[in-house]
Parts: structure tokens; C-alpha cells; sequence
């Protein structure tokens, strides 16, 4: 993933210092009900569309703006899957620490034809992306997208009413 600018300044004062950030993961679902995913550059897993809010930033236009720069798909979001942060501080291999809030978003595209057009790699943040059956997903997935896919088949089993909300770690998922 690609730092935000905005990152990179605060980086500049603060060195490796812990930073709490907030992210978008992006479902995105087709009429026929396939996924789209991307394969990452830096870890070639296969994982959902997800990113940084950038300053001023709506989540729900983050995650908008995450899946057409990333695949060149245009969507809109359409409902709130789940709100959950990681469970602790990640250290990057620069030394950078962050740890994570992260707003599940279930998106659609915007047209019929939207929706059929094979999406590509526009940023080079992904080497590959495509449209997969839920029943049909590539071996190796992200460990993020396996947990936030369970989220999203939790909150559809829920009747998709309400946003699901993680407390006391993932054994405890209720929605509100």
C-alpha cells in the first residue's frame, strides 16, 4: 500500500512513534454476486480493496475512491458491514507503528456495465484484480480479507440490517 502524503509528514516529526489511522475495506459485489479482489504487490495475496482516510476524507468516499484507484472500477457504497480495529500495534519493517480502525463497507458498482468491465491495476499498488465467485476464492487470500469476509457473511446471515461491531476481540460480534 501506498503511504498518504499525510502520513509521511506526520512521520517526519514523530519518527516510528505509534499512530492510531483509520481505513476503509471495500465489498465489493457484483449483481451476480462475485467479488471483486486485488492481488498485492508487496505480498501477492489476493485481498479485498482497502485504504487510508485521508484527512477531510468521508469514509464512505475512501472507500470509493480506494476501488477505482486501485482497480478502476466506479462504485458506490451502499451500507455499513462492520466497524473493528486490529487487535494491536503493528511494527513495519521500517520500524513504523500503527494500529488500525477500520469501517467495512459493502459497495456495488455504478452501472450494469460497471459492473461487467474486467477491472485492471491503474496504481501498481496491485499486479492483478478480478471478479471472483464468493464459493470459488483463490488459496491465498490475505488474513485480513478471511476475517473481514467473515464479517461480511455474518452481517448478510444477520439480514445486512445493521453494522456489526467487534468488542472484546472477534469472539464477541454484535450488531447495532
Amino acid at each position: 500500500m501506498t503511504t498518504p502524503s499525510f502520513i509521511l509528514e506526520l512521520r517526519r516529526h514523530i519518527g516510528h512513534a505509534p499512530l492510531w489511522l483509520m481505513g476503509i475495506t471495500a465489498v465489493v459485489v457484483r449483481s451476480d454476486g462475485k467479488l471483486l479482489l486485488a492481488r498485492r504487490a508487496d505480498t501477492a495475496q489476493w485481498a479485498l480493496v482497502y485504504g487510508i482516510i485521508e484527512p477531510t476524507e468521508q469514509p464512505a468516499d475512501t472507500a470509493c475512491r480506494e476501488v477505482k484507484e486501485e482497480t478502476g472500477i466506479t462504485v458506490k457504497a451502499t451500507s455499513l458491514i462492520a466497524v473493528t480495529s486490529s487487535d494491536r500495534m503493528l511494527t513495519y519493517a521500517n520500524g513504523d507503528q500503527a494500529q488500525y480502525m477500520d469501517h467495512e463497507f459493502l459497495c456495488t458498482p455504478v452501472s450494469h456495465t460497471e459492473g461487467l468491465k474486467q477491472p485492471g491495476t491503474p496504481d501498481h499498488e496491485n499486479t492483478d484484480s478480478g471478479w471472483f465467485d464468493p464459493n470459488n476464492l483463490p488459496s491465498n487470500l490475505a488474513t485480513s480479507t478471511v476475517q473481514r469476509l467473515a464479517l461480511y457473511r455474518q452481517w448478510k446471515q444477520q439480514g445486512s440490517a445493521a453494522a456489526l461491531f467487534v468488542t472484546h476481540g472477534q469472539e464477541n460480534i454484535t450488531s447495532h
